[in-house]
């Protein structure tokens, strides 16, 4: 349900963004770092969205790209603690073993 409620919520900011570039189509100036220049507003808009969506995705790819990396990382290190562990627990299972007179082996 939860993903379903993304995929609602943005196509909703899609339709929201479309209509809002659809009305305004007007030339407006725009200024580049290297000059100026005339575009239909509603090409503005499209391309601020989109970059500002790829700027958001590039984020996230790199954050979960990081948490990966460290859930390998923590796999790894609880699977050498459990194997220690282990045989920790052998190693006290034959020091706890009973005498046949009743008494622990130290």
């Amino acid at each position: 349900m939860r993903g379903q409620s993304y995929v609602i919520l943005a196509i909703i900011f899609v339709i929201i963004v479309a209509i809002f570039a659809v009305i305004n189509v007007d030339p407006v100036e725009v200024n580049y770092l290297f000059g100026t220049g005339e575009a239909p507003l509603i090409l503005v808009i499209l391309f601020s969205v989109l970059m500002g969506g790829i700027i958001t995705a590039a984020v996230g790819l790199v954050k979960m790209i990081h948490l990966q990396r460290e859930q390998k990382s923590l796999q790894a290190e609880n699977k050498q603690l459990k194997e220690t562990a282990g045989e920790n627990q052998l190693i006290d299972d034959d020091n706890n073993q009973e005498n046949p007179d009743g008494k622990k082996n130290l």
